[in-house]
């Protein structure tokens, strides 16, 4: 009952939080520049927003409780304790901060500890000697309920969060009843308020498909040839993130920005030679992730290659400074990899998208479990079919994963998770 109780208030401002930064990406990318009299967005404009996000998340890190949250170079942290209320206004502003103006990063991993934190704060203000137990369902049941649609299935999000927290056994039958209807509620919650606001869900979305034929030799190959490549491209991610994070911790209020303006500068660069959007370079690709598969037929390879390689270089800059999410922009990456590579023979577009979502998450993430359910529900129109490469790829990907990332920097001691800046999940 209390985690049905928690799951509405905790629902509703997740779903508010999204629509706020919905609409000031619109604002400070479309309506701005219009408002200042250029006829659209000028090529330079990603500078001014990057820069200033640079400064609010430095600042931010530097001086509010908590640092606001983990860094997501380290990857989605579940566990260790739900967050403090006095670090939940710095999580939630160095996350609007970096989401709005440009950032690559997602809005999973602050909105997991939002959710958790808001929903220990209220237990513990209600009675201050609530058994830790009790702490700890509630705060996953208020994670559950925060992220419930961001996937496009409330199923996925809590089986995201049950195997990102390594939950088993007993622990498993405590939390999985609670974080389920907290889950199906925050849905409940989500689609009603669009049903009255009109904001959207703020799901990812992928465009109606047709379904895939029986799977050939072929097909099989390219799942293999993708997961391989989807290890190397998320090893070179991470380790590119872990090798600048240092250097930016040390002069973080001066390279924060810097970051800022070497991810605008690359989103310049793309669509100058590709004269697309420089939104496919910036933001987490969750928006843009549907019209990229809609419009493949408009890019070309070269678009397709430079896009991987530009927002690639901008994910890892951003790992490395911002604050936010690491996993749409990898679904982002797995699907421009896997639209160009449909390109050469034997590898149907639709195939190429949903392997390779699914290998960048299990890559990015190491959760193989998760990786499928989610390329599943997302692909679905596409057919059982796809279901056997899906599977293959995220095989492949994550055992190359665990050969390639014993090689990752080790984490600094000065980014090191602070305590209760996670969801509240607890391993078992």
């Amino acid at each position: 009952m209390l985690a049905a109780i928690l799951g509405v208030p905790i629902a509703a401002l997740a779903y508010f939080f999204l629509a706020l930064v919905s609409h000031l990406q619109t604002w400070v990318f479309e309506d701005l520049p219009e408002h200042l009299g250029f006829a659209s967005e000028p090529v330079w404009w990603p500078l001014l927003p990057l820069a200033l996000a640079g400064v609010l998340v430095a600042l931010t890190i530097a001086h509010a409780p908590g640092r606001g949250g983990h860094s997501p170079a380290d990857g989605l942290k579940v566990g260790g304790g739900p967050a403090p209320g006095e670090a939940l206004p710095g999580i939630a502003l160095a996350a609007l901060a970096g989401l709005a103006l440009g950032a690559v990063i997602g809005p999973e991993a602050p909105l997991i500890a939002l959710g958790g934190g808001l929903a220990a704060y209220a237990v513990r203000r209600a009675r201050s000697d609530t058994p830790d137990q009790t702490l700890t369902v509630v705060a996953a049941a208020g994670s559950f309920a925060a992220i419930s649609t961001l996937r496009g299935s409330p199923l996925v999000a809590a089986f995201l969060l049950m195997e990102a927290a390594g939950l088993g056994g007993a622990m498993m039958g405590v939390v999985l009843l609670p974080g389920l209807l907290a889950a199906g509620i925050g849905y409940l919650i989500f689609v009603g308020l669009d049903s009255l606001t009109g904001l959207g869900t703020f799901s990812l979305v992928i465009p109606e498909v047709t379904p895939l034929g029986r799977p050939t030799l072929t097909e099989f190959f390219w799942a293999i040839v993708i997961g391989l490549a989807a290890a190397i491209l998320c090893f070179a991610i991470r380790w590119l993130a872990l090798t600048i994070r240092p250097h930016v911790e040390q002069r973080i209020l001066r390279m924060t920005p810097v970051l800022g303006l070497v991810i605008a500068g690359l989103a310049i660069v793309y669509a100058e030679v590709t004269n697309h959007p420089s939104s496919n370079v910036l933001f987490s690709g969750q928006a843009a992730l549907g019209p990229l598969v809609g419009n493949a037929a408009t890019y070309s390879v070269g678009a397709l290659v430079l896009l991987v390689a530009c927002k690639g270089l901008a994910y890892a800059v951003s790992l490395s400074g911002f604050r936010g999410g690491p996993v749409f922009p990898a679904m982002f990456l797995g699907a421009a990899g896997g639209i160009a590579l449909s390109h050469l023979a034997g590898l149907p577009m639709i195939a190429g998208v949903g392997m390779g979502i699914g290998a960048m998450f299990c890559a990015m993430l190491g959760l193989p479990l998760t990786a499928v359910l989610l390329s599943g529900v997302f692909m679905v129109n596409a057919g059982p079919n796809l279901l056997p490469l899906i599977i293959v790829a995220v095989v492949v990907a994550y055992v190359a994963r665990a050969r390639l990332f014993t090689r990752l920097p080790a984490a600094s001691a000065t980014d090191a998770q602070p305590a209760g800046t996670s969801s509240g999940v607890r391993p078992a």
